[in-house]
């Protein structure tokens, strides 16, 4: 699958696979200076590119378990979804869950994205759903 990719800025890091069997792709800081994040502050970190991607597909942005484990650093929308129509930068939004402050430098790899392909779906509106043996159990109810 190729994808087209506009760089907004000169040093911007195109996305790239770490390993041969890597699903997600590292992304990076397209920033002129650090930033600092304190404890339980967010920021959106610009990654200087935009995208083409194909319909029927979106791009989803995902965290770094590294920078998670390591530092306690996330994504405040856990993960989130690049639409095909979207034509802008790609921001990561990022939020330090740390007690200590954590800083972002210029060309950090900040979070990773993976490439999905989806279906749209219709709603069918019925008067009755076929039974299960979960039936209406919540949250826990398969649990002990």
């Amino acid at each position: 699958m190729n994808i087209r990719i506009k760089k907004l800025r000169a040093d911007a890091v195109v996305p790239a696979y770490q390993t041969e069997h890597s699903a997600g792709m590292d992304v990076c800081a397209a920033i002129d200076a650090p930033i600092i994040l304190k404890p339980l502050e967010r920021t959106i970190v610009p990654c200087g590119f935009s995208m083409a991607i194909p319909e029927g597909y979106e791009v989803q942005v995902r965290a770094r378990s590294g920078l998670a484990a390591k530092s306690g650093v996330g994504l405040v929308n856990g993960v989130g979804t690049i639409d095909a129509d979207y034509r802008g930068e790609l921001g990561v939004i990022l939020i330090n869950y740390g007690d200590t402050d954590f800083t972002i430098q210029p060309n950090d790899r900040i979070a990773q994205i993976v490439v999905a392909q989806y279906e749209r779906a219709e709603w069918q509106l019925v008067d009755e759903l076929d039974e299960t043996a979960r039936g209406a159990g919540g949250f826990g109810s398969t649990g002990k």
